[in-house]
């Protein structure tokens, strides 16, 4: 069979799902980077209709789809293949087929990649696999008896089965204890279906809330009881319970037998917020992201599907789970740049949670402390609504934020603390507090040069400096994973011992502080030392604990924590996500600042923050040290506006990129020369991507710039049909880029 070009709808573009009998020609969409579903022929004795899952041939395999509607007839009747299967698992959901296909179409990616996101569990199609428990057998006479074997037996003496792993736990034995007795027949193996998650309860007692709380709170649950679209900005400063105000809206959802999705940009940031869930509702939501296995990510979707998980937590790929009684979407942080998908189907999750709240017909709040510029914009012009908290919980008062100039108060050579922040530190660990000093770089050197020759370590994949990791003895590329051991000798002139780190990243600023407090606690946090939600877990119980006195962490600790004894912030390098010209740097790093600041005097304790900078008069300095955070904004939209800059204009980036330098260059030159124009159109480029060397492709980008009211993905579309590229070019098609690296 070939692909088809042609549109064809969605599963919910039709009143209801079609049904089809045997004979009857449907059109099958697998999850593969095809831009159409292909016709299959029902056979005798099945039944189908739209969405529901099949197993087809395509060429020597058996792949699983979904019938996405009524063929084209335009393959001869001789020439289809039948559909081989019916997989019994519940359909998609209309609104999920018609969510697939405007992402597609949006981002300009193949229809059948976004379907792969939405069936990202293939393992969940099967049947679900029933969970061995074992029970002690009646007569255990003759059976070698060992003191870990008794006290097995004696766990299984009465109640219900219990699985190898919980029995194995409860006696304090291994796994070949068990299966020694069951071989043995003192346990008898019982099959059990799998445990259905308990059901967070909305109507566990939540704390009291403030009136300024209560008043946000109502209003999200009226928009979730009359079940219609709407986007809320739900903004406050940090501290100021958005949390408990939108797990209001959770127990509406619940209340009125709907499912509830909170997204969040990090899984680190899940393990504060898991325990408030559950304090909240007396039960764990259920959770979606990396760190799960492939058994729980199985488990995970088929009670999503079946509606038995009521509510989900999860990472930017949980938008496209198979919910079937969606009754609110919340997007936490809302400005986070981890909701940007960079690779394959390249899309903003918190935007496309917006998409997916209109083609399900109910409420999303957008969350944060320093909402981005977007959504902003919409709120100022009544496309979003908006709620504001304007103050900490408990009335905390908000930190002390003041600037320390390094022209004047710089530290010595190879230091990295200033004076001030160096006497507040001491003076915070003396009275038994905590602090937190925070610097956007992992390891502990950002550059690692020859003294001799000026040689610089980089990778020879990537346009990338290696990072010196000295805890681990290597130097990494943070781009493609290239690692070496640190060398003792300069490759280019043979030099030993004359290699030098240079600048400070989190390891380098531990050594400094353990050498000023050599018996503080101090941690390090960073998205390689905290690698799941676990080990975040970890980590936040000891803070509560007070087993560490200082945090030193990158941007993964900047956000969403509640830290009562943590009253002191450092914030070593300010200035550093200020320079390369990024349409987003101000904005991005002022509302990194604003948060990392946040986290301090969040208890009883008052809270001070001193931000290490050398230009104090930058806007984004004075609108943090003010405290002016919509002044901030306000500006940073007109420059914007005067630009025809997002959000007031549009964005496409086109990059390309090869193995072939030359090649990719000639690619490049002749898409110039087929670009559009006009018609509010300029393109821009073409010019190296600033990482112009990228896992060992070289690349080339251009950017499209259009007025707002210009939808972008016909004239890309026709641009790239005209130039004709080789097809060892990859083409790389970003709408409205968050990121330009």
């Amino acid at each position: 069979m070939r692909v088809r070009g042609a549109k064809r709808p969605s599963p919910g573009d039709t009143r209801d799902h079609q049904r089809f009998s045997a004979g009857a020609r449907v059109a099958v969409l697998v999850p593969l980077p095809l831009s159409a579903p292909y016709d299959y022929r029902i056979p005798d004795g099945m039944v189908l209709a739209e969405g529901d899952f099949v197993v087809v041939p395509l060429g020597p395999r058996k792949v699983a789809g979904v019938v996405w509607g009524e063929g084209l007839g335009d393959i001869a009747a001789g020439k289809l293949k039948d559909v081989r299967a019916h997989i019994p698992v519940p359909p998609m959901a209309e609104s999920l087929g018609r969510f697939v296909t405007w992402v597609a179409g949006y981002t300009l990616q193949p229809l059948g990649s976004v379907l792969r996101m939405a069936m990202s569990v293939p393992a969940a199609l099967a049947p679900p696999r029933a969970i061995v428990a074992y029970m002690r057998a009646e007569d255990v006479e003759g059976v070698r008896m060992t003191p870990a074997r008794r006290r097995v037996l004696d766990v299984v003496a009465d109640g219900p089965p219990r699985i190898p792993a919980e029995l194995a736990r409860e006696a304090g034995v291994s796994a070949s204890v068990i299966r020694g007795l069951a071989t043995a027949g003192a346990l008898v193996a019982r099959e059990l279906l799998p445990r259905s998650p308990a059901p967070p309860d909305w109507r566990h007692p939540g704390p009291t809330l403030t009136d300024d709380q209560t008043a946000a709170a109502d209003d999200l649950a009226a928009a979730v009881r009359i079940r219609r679209f709407g986007v809320t900005l739900l903004d406050g400063v940090p501290g100021s319970g958005k949390t408990e105000v939108y797990f209001h809206a959770i127990t509406e959802a619940l209340a009125g037998g709907r499912q509830a999705l909170v997204l969040l940009p990090e899984i680190a940031l899940t393990a504060q917020w898991l325990a408030r869930f559950h304090d909240r509702f007396g039960a764990p939501p259920t959770e979606w992201h990396s760190e799960l296995t492939g058994a729980e990510r199985r488990d995970a979707w088929r009670s999503i599907a079946d509606g038995r998980a009521r509510v989900v937590v999860g990472a930017r790929s949980a938008l496209f789970l198979p919910f079937p009684e969606l009754g609110l979407i919340v997007v936490d942080e809302e400005h986070d740049g981890a909701f940007k998908q960079e690779d394959g189907v390249i899309y903003n999750a918190r935007d496309m949670a917006v998409v997916r709240a209109r083609l399900e017909g109910l409420p999303v709040v957008l969350v944060s402390a320093t909402p981005s510029l977007e959504s902003a914009v919409n709120a100022w012009q009544g496309r979003y609504g908006a709620l504001h908290l304007p103050d900490r919980h408990a009335e905390a008062p908000p930190p002390e934020v003041r600037s320390v100039d390094m022209r004047a108060d710089g530290p010595g050579a190879n230091t990295w603390l200033s004076h001030p922040l160096r006497e507040a530190l001491a003076e915070c660990l003396a009275d038994g507090e905590q602090a937190m000093l925070f610097l956007n770089r992992r390891g502990y050197a950002p550059l690692t040069i020859c003294r001799t020759c000026g040689h610089r370590m980089g990778c020879p994949s990537c346009s990338a400096w290696l990072v010196e990791h000295r805890l681990v003895g290597r130097l990494q590329c943070h781009h493609c994973g290239y690692a070496l051991p640190i060398p003792g000798r300069c490759p280019a002139c043979d030099g030993e011992d004359t290699l030098a780190a240079c600048g400070p990243g989190i390891e380098r600023l531990a050594e400094e502080v353990r050498a000023l407090h050599p018996d503080a606690r101090i941690v390090l946090a960073a998205s390689d030392t905290l690698t799941g939600p676990h080990a975040a877990a970890e980590l936040v119980q000891r803070i509560e604990d007070h087993e560490i006195d200082l945090i030193i962490g990158t941007q993964i600790v900047a956000k969403g924590y509640h830290f009562p004894m943590l009253t002191l912030v450092g914030v070593i390098d300010a200035d550093l996500g200020l320079a390369g010209g990024d349409l987003r740097a101000a904005e991005r790093s002022f509302q990194i600042l604003y948060q990392v600041a946040g986290r301090a005097g969040r208890g009883e304790r008052p809270g001070k923050v001193l931000v290490q900078t050398y230009a104090p008069e930058h806007p984004v300095m004075e609108a943090l040290i003010g405290g002016d955070r919509d002044r901030f904004l306000r500006a940073e939209a007109d420059k914007r506006r005067d630009a025809g800059m997002p959000p007031f204009g549009r964005l496409a980036a086109i990059i390309l990129s090869g193995r072939d330098e030359a090649a990719v260059d000639e690619a490049a030159s002749r898409l110039r020369r087929v670009a559009p124009g006009g018609g509010g159109i300029t393109v821009l480029g073409p010019a190296p991507a600033p990482l112009a060397l990228l896992r060992g492709r070289h690349r080339r980008r251009f950017l499209l710039k259009a007025r707002r009211d210009v939808a972008v993905q016909a004239p890309v579309r026709a641009w790239l049909s005209r130039a004709h590229l080789a097809s060892s070019i990859r083409v790389q098609i970003d709408v409205d880029p968050y990121g330009f690296l």
